[in-house]
């Protein structure tokens, strides 16, 4: 293998398992340390720089961050349920703890740059693209159909999972920075927006329509079957304020999770959530299922619905057919009947959160924005831009249904291309991050964090009393963990940010590191292909998605290799080595978003 290139910024992006899996690359392990010091203004900046949302994302994120953390492969002892960083939960902390951070916000531009830029719809996307375009100098102006900003984190996530002081505070942040909101104004028309000579567009609307079953008994049953997502959203707006004591929820995932807890406190006794697939398929996250099984919701997967039964015009139950699922050799699903009777279950009312579709009926066809055979855009998967350059799209408008942190990501990109595409630059070409690489040595044995292991399971996020009791539509469920549990579960991470950096020419080959490495992941060997290499370390090497860290060719022609897939970034081989050939060096990773760092110089074109 040839030597690993350690200026290469994803070398060690990658090593951050954490931060890699992010779509919006936040710096975990750096917010987390700041939390365990008590510096949760900080630790609220560095969430806020990359992810916008930090309040609303420790309470909701899907977090991609956590099944990716290094601490739920290498923890001794967790049987077959490992358990992560509860990485989100710190981020509420954060949230929860900062103060008022009005002064370290950016400010409103002092003078403008004559550029004007509509964002449609006020949810995480267009927001974003308002947060990173506005200290710039834009004027952007974001048209919502609600009367507030927050899209769907206001109207479809309930208020006992995301209290709406939080919406309200964290999009007042972006608002406050000279963002010109127009509440209560849907766009029906896009030729019409094009005619108002916006320098660019952003589209961020979201998936609004939620999809609908068309099964026997649909139309006659009607007043009692509800789509979820507009049913969500009459609750928000007080539309909805009861449920019958018999509620169906058809769907799994977190709309469905959502639909069915707001159900129960809503007066539904009995609440039961059918779904297609297996319980393990569902998409819905681990936790979400979870919760909805605390609160006595039982899921009934396998079940494929029918038909709605009625009489005299009003619902009585549904029929479902009993399933399970065959995969082929290409690990494709079938649903196959098992042969068993039908089920029927009685209910008043019927929740369909089954998925969720884009609809764009308000731009014409003939506006110049192409659309595929699936009636999406055309969307530049780097650049965001449609088949009009200056319409840009991004979160769930851009390539269906995903969530919030996508669509973070989506606007901080989005962003970039409008930024460069206003100065005549080459959008394609995009900023390569800052990236810092910092050793902590101290002292001979000492560094500047802390290195210790952990033996400490991941800590339970406490439930309030009042939640409990399910009759409350409003009263958040999740306290957040207070400070003293907080500082125990920082002490879990890792520090997969620090670095074993090795320095070839300082080693002796004196095997110390190996001797002393507690997870045997550091090998001298004679080199070879991959392949050949991985299976001959001291511990095979099995994850290939995570690569090996190969030195140049030593005194004695072997190479050091090793396995970053299982380092604990404990640094007992740095403080074990005689010369000083491994050193623990801070690795810090800082996407470049919108403004002049992004212009002028040439970057690496996009893939």
């Amino acid at each position: 293998m040839k030597p690993t290139d350690i200026r290469n910024p994803d070398t060690f992006h990658k090593v951050v398992d954490c931060q890699w899996a992010c779509p919006a690359h936040t710096p975990v392990p750096e917010y987390i340390r700041l939390i365990a010091a008590g510096r949760y203004a900080g630790a609220y900046m560095v969430n806020w720089h990359s992810n916008v949302f930090p309040g609303i994302l420790g309470r909701t994120c899907d977090r991609p961050c956590e099944p990716a953390c290094r601490r739920g492969r290498v923890e001794q002892n967790n049987g077959d349920d490992p358990e992560p960083v509860a990485i989100c939960r710190l981020k509420r902390v954060a949230a929860d703890n900062k103060g008022d951070v009005q002064a370290r916000m950016p400010k409103p531009a002092l003078q403008g740059n004559g550029k004007r830029i509509a964002c449609v719809g006020a949810g995480p996307s267009s927001l974003t693209v308002a947060r990173d375009l506005a200290p710039l100098g834009y004027h952007v102006t974001v048209f919502e159909a609600d009367p507030k900003a927050g899209g769907f984190m206001r109207t479809q996530v309930p208020r006992f999972r995301l209290p709406e002081s939080v919406i309200d505070e964290e999009t007042g942040y972006i608002l406050d920075l000279g963002v010109e909101f127009v509440g209560g104004r849907r766009i029906d028309s896009m030729k019409a927006l094009l005619a108002e000579n916006y320098d660019a567009i952003f589209v961020g609307s979201g998936a609004p329509r939620g999809r609908d079953l068309d099964l026997p008994g649909r139309r006659e049953a009607a007043a009692q079957i509800h789509v979820g997502l507009d049913w969500l959203a009459s609750v928000y707006f007080g539309h909805v304020t009861a449920v019958g004591k018999r509620v169906l929820v058809l769907g799994g995932g977190n709309t469905a999770m959502d639909c069915c807890r707001s159900a129960r406190r809503l007066g539904g006794v009995d609440v039961k959530v059918l779904v297609r697939s297996g319980f393990d398929e569902m998409k819905a996250s681990p936790w979400e299922k979870e919760d909805a099984q605390h609160e006595g919701i039982p899921i009934l997967d396998c079940r494929v619905p029918k038909a709605f039964v009625h009489a005299s015009g009003r619902l009585t139950g549904m029929t479902f057919e009993r399933v399970r699922a065959e995969y082929d050799d290409k690990g494709r699903r079938r649903l196959v009947p098992t042969g068993e009777p039908d089920e029927f279950h009685a209910c008043d009312e019927v929740l369909i959160a089954v998925g969720q579709e884009n609809a764009f009926p308000w731009i014409e066809r003939d506006a110049g924005i192409a659309f595929d055979e699936w009636g999406m855009p055309v969307v530049d998967k780097v650049t965001h831009q449609s088949t009009l350059p200056h319409v840009l799209f991004g979160g769930d408008a851009a390539f269906g249904p995903k969530n919030i942190i996508w669509a973070v990501a989506h606007g901080h990109a989005a962003a970039i291309s409008i930024d460069k595409l206003l100065h005549g630059e080459d959008v394609r070409e995009r900023p390569d991050p800052l990236v810092q690489l910092d050793s902590q040595k101290m002292g001979i044995h000492e560094w500047s964090y802390d290195n210790a292991i952990s033996p400490d399971e991941r800590y339970v996020v406490p439930w309030s009393e009042a939640a409990r009791k399910l009759d409350s539509i409003s009263t958040e469920v999740e306290l957040g963990f207070d400070p003293a549990t907080a500082w125990k579960e920082t002490q879990r991470c890792l520090n997969c940010d620090v670095q074993t950096v090795f320095t070839r020419d300082k080693c002796i080959e004196c095997d110390a590191c190996v001797d002393i490495c507690p997870t045997d992941c550091i090998t001298f060997i004679a080199n070879g292909e991959e392949a050949d290499l991985r299976p001959r370390l001291t511990a095979p090497a099995l994850n290939v998605e995570q690569d090996l860290y190969v030195s140049e060719p030593l005194k004695t022609m072997r190479v050091m290799v090793k396995d970053e897939d299982v380092c604990l970034h404990c640094g007992l081989c740095a403080e074990r080595c005689p010369t000083g050939a491994w050193d623990m060096q801070k690795f810090l990773l800082l996407e470049m978003y919108a403004g002049s760092g992004c212009r002028g110089a040439k970057h690496k074109e996009a893939a």
